[in-house]
């Protein structure tokens, strides 16, 4: 698919003119837009419903290194770093603890996954500690014997992603970037050197430099520059329970992303297995009861002091995956002057800084010290032919396994 040379219809409304156009306003696009305002260039950030109120705050709240795909660890690792600076960079906190990350593994292969893990990641810089199931129970009574083994990373933890999404907003905004919120976009060209979007009541935008953060819509934006992506729409759901008293330190998650669990500041329990109910469009979506008892069920297999505790309400929200789970990130391939940010397979809380930090740096300066070879687009080309076309629609079921953030 080529992106068309020229608008199919012109608008009568003058174009609206920048140095960088950003489309989605999630954590990766508003952080963008603050680290390139902060540079001197004006920047026009587009969103379809109001910023950071899809993916970026309804998540799960995670903040973590531990158990991602080493292809991602260098930018999470960077990520990581920004978090402890998350005052000055957008004013606040967020609620942020580095509390840790517990990965557990429930049999035999799952625990030569997470040893293999331990030790792949423990070579590349990021600081772990593995645990038997003597250690666990020692450590964590509140466990059940079920996990064999255990991987923590100290320094991960967690945040309130309904602070800290509108926060990266009003801070781009306070920089001097222009947020222009219910602008869905609806069609885009590139043409005469500039890169130009239309939104749904007719305004266009134009600009040298396009940033693709539209989550679960980037793939078919980065179609229309002849980088098609196809995008599995993720539901994530979570579930919380009234507040009890805190004992449960760190965050868990559990080798193969079937069940995720942590506990917040003010005593509630949040977790999550399995996935919700979104509409054809994957604009809504909502939570499915026989989620949210399986959910309940593995808890209790894996705490069970939490069996008598109410389950007072629940959520869910929409993310893009990736046919191989690991998100895009990167100049683009066919046109100069773009660049895409997506594909977050429900993990991308933690990426949110270093994903505007290193589009910063790729826009302004032509490079980056953080590695993102392996997180580029190009990787969704056909080899055989060379240039761009769709990849295969042989994809996997739906996944909750990261939705942790």
């Amino acid at each position: 698919m080529s992106a068309p040379a020229a608008p199919p219809a012109m608008s009568t409304r003058a174009t609206v003119k920048c140095d960088v156009l950003i489309v989605g306003a999630g954590i990766a696009g508003c952080a963008t837009a603050l680290m390139l305002t902060r540079r001197g260039k004006s920047v026009t950030l587009l969103e379809r419903d109001q910023a950071g109120t899809r993916a970026s705050a309804v998540n799960f709240g995670g903040v973590r290194q531990n158990g991602r795909d080493l292809r991602e660890l260098p930018l999470a690792m960077r990520a990581r770093e920004m978090w402890d600076h998350l005052p000055e960079l957008i004013g606040l906190d967020g609620e942020f603890r580095a509390t840790g990350n517990l990965r557990l593994a429930s049999d035999e292969a799952r625990e030569v996954q997470l040893a293999e893990f331990h030790q792949k990641a423990g070579a590349l810089g990021l600081q772990l500690e593995m645990l038997d199931r003597p250690q666990l129970k020692a450590r964590y009574p509140w466990l059940s014997d079920k996990p064999r083994l255990g991987v923590l990373c100290p320094s991960d933890g967690h945040a309130n992603p309904r602070l800290v999404a509108p926060a990266f907003a009003g801070a781009a905004q306070e920089a001097g970037a222009n947020l222009i919120e219910h602008a869905e976009v609806t069609e885009g060209w590139y043409s005469s050197g500039e890169f130009q979007l239309r939104v749904a009541d007719g305004r266009t935008f134009a600009a040298p430099v396009l940033v693709n953060c539209a989550g679960a819509w980037a793939g078919k934006i980065a179609g229309w520059f002849d980088e098609p992506v196809t995008l599995v729409p993720e539901i994530p759901q979570v579930q919380v329970t009234e507040p009890l008293p805190y004992r449960i330190r760190p965050v868990l998650g559990f080798v193969g992303g079937d069940f995720y669990l942590r506990q917040t500041l003010r005593g509630s329990i949040l977790f999550g297995s399995g996935q919700g109910r979104a509409t054809a469009d994957a604009t809504r979506s909502r939570p499915l009861p026989e989620t949210m008892r399986r959910g309940m069920e593995i808890a209790i297999d894996f705490i069970p002091g939490l069996a008598q505790v109410p389950v007072i309400r629940s959520w869910t929200g929409v993310d893009g995956d990736t046919v191989d789970g690991v998100c895009v990130l990167g100049q683009s391939e066919t046109h100069p002057g773009l660049f895409h940010a997506f594909g977050f397979n429900g993990h991308g809380f933690l990426l949110g800084p270093a994903v505007g930090a290193v589009l910063r740096e790729l826009i302004c300066d032509g490079k980056t010290p953080t590695e993102i070879d392996e997180l580029g687009i190009g990787r969704f080309r056909t080899p055989t032919t060379g240039s761009t076309s769709e990849q295969s629609n042989s994809l996997p079921p739906l996944r909750g396994k990261d939705a942790e953030a």
